[in-house]
């Protein structure tokens, strides 16, 4: 058995880490062998359920949780951390503007930023969920300067498992039989799902997905807003936000950061835009296609981007530069 690594997942009270703390217990995100100490923040009202959800691990019995800590303390759930998971963040209310909702989450992730700076280990990898993922990830990323910054990623792997699924579902495969699609951008409505680059096996052979298809109205419309969309679909079924799938795409993330990318694929995640070949500017946390190799990302560098991507890469970056602006406005002053 190797060391014991120590994770955080903050929000641990809530219904997608609810989702999520099993899967990272069980061994499928770090693998059968490796023993996890599981550090659970949440806020101090909430210290009641979580306590019931660490009645839950316990009872699960699961031979690799060497121990689980709940908190509502930064200083004893960041100390020594090789991984940090933060899906808590202020939700959107009825009548709440996007800045105020911006303004609340600056706070949040800035605290948590400066605690991650202050206790957690430097080569910690750091995991946004919490939204606006993007800018909260760039937020807490501002407030650890001494991590770097290839550190923090966000997810936009819902995103790019929804862009799967609706690929394979229109063309009756299993997800397994999609690969390189491409979530750019924000986790937000304007976030681009592109297959311009993706393939699918059918009969035993890998073929572009707009020949496979052919239906290239359906792929520039109906697919880019259903997916765009999907997470608003989902709260008006269920009347509460994607938790089980959420949780599935943070275990995917992780795992893929953890063991690396096979071999001819790559994954959708938000990361800082420095250096991009792509023309996004720099010091936005955006999401690219990425492969993954020694627990280190890089861009997937070298795609062609016809005239219809460019368009939706730029509007998705607009958005990012403003939410940028607002919440910089805040971090100054928060």
């Amino acid at each position: 058995m190797s060391e014991p690594i120590r994770v955080l997942v903050t929000g641990a009270a809530g219904q997608i880490a609810y989702s999520l703390l099993y899967s990272i217990g069980n061994g499928s995100v770090f693998g059968k062998d490796q023993p996890i100490v599981l550090v659970l923040l949440d806020i101090t009202p909430m210290m009641g359920v979580l306590d019931g959800v660490l009645m839950e691990l316990q009872d699960c019995a699961l031979p690799l949780l060497k121990d689980v800590i709940a908190t509502d303390k930064e200083e004893v759930a960041f100390k020594d951390l090789d991984v940090a998971v933060l899906v808590g963040s202020m939700p959107r209310r009825e009548g709440m503007e996007r800045k105020d909702l911006l303004k609340a989450n600056v706070k949040i992730f800035k605290s948590q930023g400066a605690a991650l700076d202050k206790y957690a280990k430097k080569s910690v990898k750091v995991i946004v969920v919490g939204n606006p993922a993007n800018t909260n990830c760039l937020t807490a990323s501002k407030s650890a300067p001494s991590i770097p910054k290839e550190n923090f990623s966000c997810l936009t792997r819902l995103d790019h498992n929804r862009a799967k699924s609706q690929i394979a579902l229109k063309l009756g495969v299993t997800a397994d039989d999609v690969k390189n699609v491409i979530i750019w951008g924000n986790h937000s409505s304007t976030q681009y799902p592109d297959v311009n680059h993706a393939k699918v096996k059918l009969h035993g052979k890998e073929v572009g997905v707009y020949e496979a298809l052919k239906d290239d109205s359906w792929l520039k419309g109906d697919f880019i807003t259903t997916v765009q969309q999907r997470g608003a679909a989902v709260i008006k079924a269920r009347k509460l936000s994607s938790a089980m799938s959420a949780a599935k795409a943070i275990a995917d993330h992780i795992r893929d950061i953890w063991f690396g990318t096979p071999e001819g694929e790559f994954v959708s995640m938000g990361v800082i835009s420095d250096g991009n070949s792509y023309g996004i500017p720099d010091d936005l946390l955006y999401s690219f296609p990425v492969v993954i190799k020694n627990k280190t990302w890089k861009f997937v560098e070298g795609l062609p981007i016809n005239d219809f991507s460019r368009e939706k890469m730029d509007i998705t970056a607009k958005e990012l530069a403003e939410e940028k602006e607002t919440a910089f406005e805040f971090l100054s002053s928060a």
